[in-house]
């Protein structure tokens, strides 16, 4: 009895020594993503979600770790990748200009990105729309409007770039206020409420004014 009993229990700890052994050759033999890659994804969406939120020195924190994991790879376009993100995120919330962390990567960068920057920076005319992402193409060319890109940041970054070009519509700046609002965005908003009262002011709206303002009072609010 205990002799059969031994042996069931070497024999179970056979099976379970085979079973880790199985486990351990499938995994080394799948490749292991470069930490790097993760790690500086994360730091991107951080990022992103920080700025929008308005939380400078996080954002800044969080954008400094994944230019210095792109940079580790000694590739330009990952860096270049990295500034237009910021450059966008910067375009929706009213920083707007030239992107000047791009532009020492530019003569390294596909023609793709460099037009992506020339769009970012409200430059259209001339501009290869079909370089553009697909979500851009229409408003570059002007055959949509603001409310026809689905993706809430692509629409702020759109709308940024009709404000630069100096063809942003009225009910362009409502959709970009209502757009920040609905994400929870308190820096865009801001800025866009901004542009609100500026045009409610050089109206001659009081009433208007004196609304805007209390929902940045609201949105300033923590």
């Amino acid at each position: 009895m205990i002799e059969r009993a031994r042996a069931r229990k070497l024999a179970a700890a056979g099976g379970r020594l085979a079973l880790l052994l199985a486990l351990l050759s499938g995994c080394a033999s799948k490749p292991v993503e470069p930490a790097w890659r993760g790690n500086a994804a994360a730091a991107l969406d951080s990022f992103t979600a920080e700025y929008l939120a308005g939380n400078s020195a996080l954002a800044a924190s969080d954008f400094a770790r994944a230019r210095s994991d792109m940079a580790s790879t000694g590739q330009a376009a990952l860096v270049a990748h990295a500034e237009l993100l910021r450059c966008a995120v910067r375009t929706a919330s009213l920083e707007l200009g030239e992107c000047a962390g791009f532009a020492p990567l530019a003569q390294d960068a596909t023609p793709a990105e460099r037009a992506y920057a020339a769009y970012l920076a409200g430059r259209l005319q001339g501009l290869d729309v079909a370089l553009l992402p697909p979500q851009h193409q229409p408003i570059a060319r002007g055959t949509a409007g603001l409310a026809s890109v689905a993706d809430p940041l692509s629409r702020l970054v759109a709308a940024g770039v009709l404000l630069q070009a100096g063809r942003i519509a009225p009910a362009d700046i409502d959709t970009a206020i209502d757009t920040a609002s609905g994400q929870g965005w308190r820096r865009p908003l801001l800025t866009w409420l901004g542009v609100a009262k500026q045009r409610a002011q050089a109206a001659g709206d009081d009433a208007g004014v004196a609304r805007i303002d209390r929902r940045i009072a609201l949105a300033q609010s923590r």
